[in-house]
């Protein structure tokens, strides 16, 4: 790949000084891993406990999925082309998945059932690796919302043994439910997070050798969905929690139904305020 010449505000950084930034920026959860879902971040300000579930709050709000939400999945057969089997490669991640998911036991907060349409991700199985001075991708994933996504599984995650690859799939469907990296809180401007629970410093979100999926983070995950879905908790630390259906809700029948009875509500409303 061509550089710039190093010349003027276009001189390059060395790469010594390069890879210790992006150490300090990335996400390592393994030896030379990394993942591309969220920044490594920092322990909490204001001396908060870093022992805690890390909550997204990128954007002001706390999203996290509604109850008896089913997230509809397919595989994007375009990066499926350049494999000799697809099917066999089709066959291996569902069982990874499967096993990420039964690892994660009775705190899976959804459901998951693979459709071709309509679908709210879609799992990419890349053909090249993405790295950089500080590692290698393994995989990256997505938070709640409302819109379709991708789950991309880079090459050098199959290269590991089969136990950290149930492990990277169940640390990126933590991204899935909620949860951000062990130490997300960088600031309170920059990747703002909020935490939650109490566990200890083995978990599924850390990095390095801390990075296992531990009965706390269960146990927290469930307990916060929980207590989000029964009303007794709306907001964490000030910060709103915001439930989210899939985009596969909005397309269905009963979706396209709940939406037009909140703008009948809303009509509703705005002409009592008239009156």
């Amino acid at each position: 790949m061509a550089k710039y010449k190093q010349i003027g505000d276009f001189a390059l950084k060395s790469d010594r000084d390069l890879k210790k930034e992006q150490e300090e920026t990335t996400h390592i959860y393994h030896k030379g891993a990394r993942c591309e879902t969220d920044s490594i971040g920092y322990e909490t300000p204001k001396n908060r406990s870093p022992l805690e579930l890390v909550l997204d709050a990128s954007n002001g709000i706390i999203p996290l999925w509604d109850e008896d939400v089913t997230l509809r999945w397919r595989f994007q057969e375009q990066s499926l082309l350049p494999f000799q089997n697809p099917e066999a490669v089709k066959d291996y991640v569902r069982e990874i998945m499967g096993e990420a998911l039964i690892a994660w036991g009775t705190s899976v907060p959804v459901r998951f059932v693979e459709a071709v349409d309509p679908w709210d991700f879609e799992i990419v199985i890349s053909s090249e690796n993405s790295c950089n001075l500080a590692g290698c991708t393994l995989a990256r994933a997505f938070f709640p919302d409302a819109g379709q996504h991708d789950l991309v599984l880079f090459p050098r995650m199959f290269e590991q043994v089969r136990e950290e690859q149930i492990e990277t799939m169940a640390h990126e469907l933590g991204h899935i439910f909620g949860l951000r990296h062990f130490f997300a809180k960088v600031s309170e401007t920059a990747f703002p997070s909020e935490i939650f629970g109490n566990h200890n410093k083995f978990s599924i979100m850390n990095y390095g050798e801390d990075s296992t999926l531990t009965e706390e983070d269960k146990s927290d995950l469930a307990l916060l969905y929980s207590k989000v879905w029964s009303g007794e908790l709306t907001e964490i630390n000030g910060t709103p929690i915001e439930l989210f259906q899939p985009f596969s809700h909005f397309r269905t029948p009963i979706g396209m139904a709940q939406i037009f009875e909140r703008k009948n509500a809303a009509m509703v409303e705005k002409v009592r305020k008239k009156a």
